[in-house]
């Protein structure tokens, strides 16, 4: 009978019904104690807490009846675990006093493991190593295996919560070598779980999110929901700068847990998740929500170690949400000093907190005294921590005035995100991760303007601008299982698209699509960064010097770069060439965003015949756009070549329609680094020309006949052979491609966005599997020009995945155009290409040589080119 406690953790299910088997016929009281606490264990863990209380109550009377101490302390061990997550604490806590008192040797140790486990939950971390320690000792010394692993995996656990990853990894290692010689299926689900928040706590996010999904698949086929993997992949997710999905699954997880009536500790943990995603997400005031609710919660539960964490995010939202004052300042101080007390890690983000409201209130002294304690910790630990460090140190100097100290505290703290940015192999996560140093960035910025003038605010804008591109993501090995998932997804969504284009409702296909594509992203994020430099080290890219810039400006027949920077909501405008970088004020960022939507309005308008009447109405906002993005700098552009570098939020605009740029020789790049990268980008060797034609087409891509004409030798793939994997060969390494399909830009997964074929879509996913991608490739494509801005000032979408797998060079449309009124222009485009012009100066020409019509004159705006080929 006892055989079936060990099974809760092996085969839930099993257990769970052999259980209420034995209580079906005539137990005796030791076997109805036996099984009213295996199904209180179910109840508890994967189920309705109330109903587990119950139980394990009649398991601790039926254990009384069948006077046996050891059954009874077994009993109280599990019933205490069970009050506490019920915020029953004080008498969760007496129940395993009472459990450890009543019994010796053996079962000693396994009720001093639960009260170890339950101090732990209450945040009480001594305690609850000394409780784990004497129990192992005992479970060792007996050869309990299983119990000795609960009980190493619990210390490893307590050890990450104080910050001692190695002592955690070692404990983790020795429990992993256990749990091998059992069939505790659930425990090693469990062990699984563990070893992602190690990695985590590491600093090694693509393995935390591995193991994190492993776990998840491992618990889903013994049917048992564990809420602490979700509360440990939201601290992930939040690490790796997807604070929306952690917000989303936070949410969710509470919702499941209020539905089987869960635990209340666990409840209170995701609502501290929630509210810690939704500061990071901009959304201040469902943080305050959450953490209040949280605070409440842990403090009926008697948690101080939680309590005190919930507090600092309540602080950090009151803050955001423009709640400043000397009181918070007090309260964040006050917490600070708890959580140092306490030993927890983020006891510095306290009192950078503190210092921050401190500064914001023009308290100096006391911003100085929080901020030098919260400076400590940029020495040591892992990155983000770090980090935190480093912040304070530059607020510290900027209080004292010192633009030298500001710069240098930035610097550094970007060089330690950056090298944990390069731990993360998908440009998704290194994208997203910029995010964490966009405060470091900001105060270098308005540090080096006050120092250094525009070339200094020039280094620093390109610092942290668009750095996703400047290495390639790091391909996935040779995985089966993505290999296998992205032609489903294409073939699921091939069907659904069809279905849809017949009018018929497809809700089974569109469920499997968003399976397949959580499948493929997740899969993609679980790569780790490889690109190292000599010494071992993470290869972040060549820093950027203006000098470089400047000469090759002057080398490509005196080219004038204008990159857009924003400072404190305002544009400036940094014009580089002729051996000098000058600034220029423009206009509010924030009405430069509106008139973009305006004006990209404007030209879906005209996308379509007898919208006429419309085109003075566009040419006047880009009038006006241009006086908030260039401002006075208009006036100095001269009239030859112009390279365009706006910020991440401008990525919208149609710069031809400014009428500076309407007809001049421009190209756009995400940065001027980016640009240098292009304009030192040679093309292959020997490269071919590759003519693409999906399906689906107005005109039936009716320019790719004419320039297969036009290139004898080119690789043409239209009607069946237009498959992804037949693309994809040809356009590995090619010298020239050309694209005409059906685009769709996907703001909900940018990297999903796609080029339909003849097999379904060609995704983002698809192209960051090319050795090297086209020397030039045009996309003549409605919205292929469209990306989703992330992090601190990057970007997703087709062409910035292409740029650092080796093009130079891309046109694109960031809007949508007339497919008829696409072939004229994109036949001039190559003729000028012919003649050996680069993209800028043949897409310049091509519009010149459109019909003067609204439709035309709207498509030659939509496209432009990027980089520099």
């Amino acid at each position: 009978m006892l055989e079936l406690l060990p099974m809760v953790f092996a085969a839930p299910g099993e257990a769970l019904a052999g259980a209420e088997k034995v209580l079906g016929g005539r137990p005796t009281p030791l076997h109805a104690s036996v099984a009213h606490q295996v199904i209180g264990m179910w109840q508890r863990d994967f189920g309705d807490l109330r109903l587990a209380l119950t139980h394990l109550r009649r398991a601790r009377d039926w254990a009384a009846r069948a006077d046996s101490a050891e059954r009874e302390a077994d009993v109280l061990g599990t019933l205490g675990v069970a009050l506490v997550h019920a915020g029953r604490t004080r008498q969760g806590m007496d129940a395993l006093s009472r459990g450890v008192a009543r019994c010796t040797g053996h079962t000693r140790a396994r009720v001093l493991f639960r009260r170890a486990y339950a101090w732990w939950v209450l945040g009480h971390h001594k305690e609850a190593l000394e409780d784990v320690r004497r129990a192992i000792t005992v479970l060792r010394q007996v050869d309990d295996v299983i119990w000795t692993a609960r009980a190493l995996t619990l210390r490893a656990t307590v050890h990450l919560a104080l910050g001692a990853v190695e002592r955690a990894e070692a404990d983790f290692t020795a429990a992993e070598a256990l749990w091998d010689t059992t069939g505790q299926e659930h425990d090693k689900a469990d062990a699984v779980e563990s070893r992602g928040l190690a990695a985590f706590r590491s600093g090694d996010v693509p393995a935390a999110l591995r193991l994190l999904d492993e776990a998840e698949e491992r618990y889903a086929e013994l049917g048992t929901p564990t809420f602490m993997l979700d509360i440990r992949r939201c601290e992930v997710l939040m690490a790796a700068g997807l604070a929306s999905e952690a917000l989303a699954g936070a949410d969710a997880a509470v919702k499941a847990l209020d539905g089987i009536g869960g635990q209340p500790t666990r409840k209170a943990e995701l609502l501290l998740a929630a509210a810690r995603a939704a500061r990071l997400t901009d959304d201040p005031q469902t943080a305050i929500a959450r953490a209040a609710l949280a605070v409440r919660l842990f403090a009926g539960q008697r948690r101080t170690w939680w309590e005190t964490h919930a507090r600092l995010v309540l602080i950090e939202a009151r803050h955001s949400a423009g709640r400043g004052s000397g009181r918070l300042v007090a309260e964040a101080a006050a917490v600070a000093d708890r959580l140092a007390a306490l030993g927890a890690p983020t006891a510095p983000e306290a009192s950078l907190l503190a210092g921050r409201i401190a500064l914001d209130l023009g308290w100096t002294a006391d911003a100085e005294r929080h901020l030098a304690v919260a400076a400590r910790s940029r020495r040591s630990g892992p990155p983000l921590a770090r980090l935190t460090g480093w912040a304070a140190q530059a607020l510290r100097a900027q209080a004292a005035g010192s633009a030298r100290g500001v710069l240098e505290a930035c610097r550094r703290g970007l060089d330690v995100l950056d090298d944990h940015r390069m731990t993360l192999g998908a440009s998704e996560l290194r994208a997203r991760a910029t995010a964490q140093g966009a405060e470091l960035a900001a105060l270098a910025q308005r540090a080096s303007l006050v120092s250094g003038g525009p070339r200094r605010l020039l280094v620093w804008s390109e610092r942290w601008r668009a750095t996703a591109l400047s290495t390639p993501p790091t391909r996935p090995p040779a995985d089966p299982a993505l290999l296998s998932g992205m032609t489903a997804y294409r073939e699921i969504a091939a069907r659904a698209e069809q279905a849809r284009r017949d009018g018929r409702a497809v809700p089974a296909l569109e469920r499997e699509q968003r399976r397949l594509e959580r499948e493929i992203r997740s899969r993609t994020l679980h790569v780790r960064g490889t690109a190292t430099d000599g010494r071992g080290r993470f290869d972040v890219g060549e820093r950027f010097d203006v000098g470089r810039l400047l000469r090759r400006l002057s080398d490509s027949g005196d080219v004038l770069l204008v990159e857009l920077a924003v400072l404190d909501g305002r544009v400036q405008v940094l014009l580089c060439g002729q051996g000098r970088v000058r600034r220029f004020e423009a206009g509010r960022l924030a009405a430069a965003e509106t008139e973009a939507e305006h004006v990209q309005a404007g030209l879906r308008r005209l996308a379509h015949p007898g919208a006429q009447a419309r085109l003075p109405v566009v040419e006047a906002a880009g009038g006006r756009l241009e006086e908030l993005l260039l401002g006075p700098a208009a006036a100095h552009l001269g009239t030859g070549p112009l390279v365009v570098v706006p910020p991440g939020r401008l990525h919208r605009v149609p710069w031809a329609l400014l009428p500076s740029l309407r007809d001049r020789v421009f190209s756009v790049s995400p940065s001027a680094s980016g640009w240098l990268r292009a304009r030192e980008t040679a093309p292959t060797p020997g490269g071919r020309q590759v003519l693409v034609r999906g399906p689906g087409l107005a005109t039936g891509g009716a320019e790719v006949a004419e320039l297969a004409g036009r290139y004898g030798g080119a690789h043409v793939l239209e009607e069946d052979d237009a498959r992804v994997e037949r693309v994809l060969e040809e356009l590995d390494g090619a010298e020239l491609a050309h694209i005409a399909a059906h685009g769709e830009f996907r703001a909900d997964g940018p990297l999903f966005s796609s080029l339909r074929m003849a097999d379904g879509p060609l995704i983002v996913h698809d192209f960051e599997r090319l050795g090297r991608s086209p020397y030039r490739i045009i996309l003549s494509c409605c919205d292929t020009a469209r990306f989703a801005s992330v992090g601190a000032d990057e970007l997703l979408g087709l062409v910035t995945a292409l740029l650092p797998l080796g093009t130079a060079g891309v046109v694109a449309c960031s809007a949508p155009v007339n497919d008829a009124a696409v072939v004229p222009l994109m036949l001039a485009l190559h003729k000028g290409l012919d003649t050996g012009l680069s993209l800028a100066e043949a897409l310049r020409d091509a519009r010149a040589c459109l019909p003067g019509d609204a439709v035309h004159r709207a498509t030659g705006w939509s496209f432009s080119a990027f980089g520099a080929a």
